[in-house]
């Protein structure tokens, strides 16, 4: 939790009331976005995200696995949230792990849409090889580094970024001469496939502060809210998920009210990070 005095509270405040923040921002406006790409040599895909002072970074682990029965045209993909203790003092002992959890399960929420697959913002179906008995595992591993709020934003930005930097290694399949012999799988260590992230969303969490909204909020404007909602979404402004953080209730009309602001926001935040993962591609590649 962030201390603050009674007249930072007011200034903090009074400053998104007349949509001047304390570090300059107007209240729609999200901080400096900086992108690299493939920091962790040893993965399939990875990315290091800075929103501000909160620094992300997010790996992808390709293997091969087994589909679930119920879902045998589709592949897994597992996200995993680890908040370093050195991020924030309040990530020390159990802080962290409730953190780490929570993030985990609404990362999956707005990125993998419902148990059924239903409104996934990540293709499963392209990760099945052979229908329900090989598939790719995508495993996503990500880490708080630094925390000055906006965490869930950021680390979505990163798994997308990380995706995009993702190669799924080339596969040559021998299905055998009957329907029940296991396949063999043949992996190349050399011809890799780009992971198509055209269809992944971006989240973006709208703050509501008094009567205002803002969206990037710092861990001192987080402290001010009454409720936060978290929704995913795509390049054709379609929601894929969405969630709510914060004890206050809210009516319909308001959820509604933050979901057109986030699709509003959203269309800013592709193009930004269009150029960033462009700019980030070239320079990995110099």
């Amino acid at each position: 939790m962030v201390g603050l005095s009674s007249g930072e509270k007011h200034f903090i405040r009074g400053g998104i009331s007349q949509d001047l923040r304390s570090d300059g921002r107007q209240r729609l406006d999200y901080r400096p976005i900086s992108v690299e790409v493939g920091i962790i040599p040893q993965a399939n895909g990875s990315a290091r995200v800075r929103l501000g002072a909160t620094d992300v970074i997010a790996s992808i682990k390709a293997e091969l696995g087994k589909p679930n029965p119920l879902q045998p045209d589709k592949g897994k993909v597992s996200i995993f949230v680890d908040c370093s203790p050195t991020a924030a003092p309040k990530f020390e002992g159990r802080g962290g792990e409730e953190l780490s959890s929570e993030l985990s399960v609404a990362l999956q929420r707005c990125l993998l849409g419902g148990k059924s697959g239903a409104g996934a913002g990540i293709d499963l179906s392209s990760l099945t090889i052979v229908e329900g008995k090989i598939c790719w595992d995508l495993y996503v591993d990500a880490l708080v580094v630094s925390s000055d709020g906006n965490l869930l934003d950021a680390l979505a930005t990163a798994i997308k970024v990380a995706l995009s930097n993702t190669g799924i290694p080339k596969v040559t399949v021998d299905l055998g001469t009957s329907p029940d012999d296991q396949p063999e799988v043949d992996v190349s260590e050399e011809e890799f496939l780009q992971f198509d992230t055209s269809a992944v969303p971006v989240i973006v969490t709208v703050t509501k502060v008094g009567r205002h909204y803002v969206v990037d909020a710092t861990s001192e404007e987080e402290s001010q809210m009454s409720s936060a909602v978290s929704a995913s979404v795509n390049r054709h402004g379609q929601i894929c998920g969405m969630t709510k953080r914060g004890g206050a209730g809210l009516d319909s009309s308001v959820i509604l009210d933050m979901i057109s602001v986030a699709k509003h926001v959203s269309e800013h935040l592709f193009s930004v990070l269009d150029s960033e993962i462009a700019a980030a591609e070239a320079a990995a590649n110099s």
